[in-house]
């Protein structure tokens, strides 16, 4: 398994922006489709966003559609996640996952970082 860690959350305020960083333990980082979940307090973990092995797919969850944008660089071994006009609803431990393939269910996810807070205030 590929160990991954978060980092770049934070408290910010309702409409500002953070960017999420996932920094992959390998090399071979393009293995792996990769995708962004995030959990809030007594709620299930909500699937965020994937991206392919070389970025020519992503997806989006219906509540970030057109706020947030994943990426990737191989080459640095690592995922990003912009977060664009936060809502206090993106409030929430979000979690790096690595997979075979790029899908929207966690269950398909094999690798997870250990979570980073964010938190929007209104």
């Amino acid at each position: 398994q590929v160990q991954l860690v978060e980092s770049g959350g934070g408290l910010v305020q309702a409409g500002g922006s953070l960017r999420l960083s996932c920094a992959a333990s390998e090399r071979t980082i393009s293995r792996y489709a990769m995708g962004w979940f995030r959990q809030a307090p007594g709620k299930e973990r909500e699937f965020v966003a994937y991206i392919s092995r070389y970025g020519g797919s992503t997806g989006y969850g219906d509540s970030v559609k057109g706020r947030f944008t994943i990426s990737r660089d191989n080459a640095k071994y690592t995922v990003d996640l912009q977060m664009n006009n936060l809502k206090p609803e993106d409030t929430a431990v979000y979690y790096c996952a690595a997979g075979a393939t790029f899908s929207t269910s966690a269950a398909d996810f094999g690798s997870w970082g250990q979570g980073t807070q964010v938190t929007v205030s209104s």
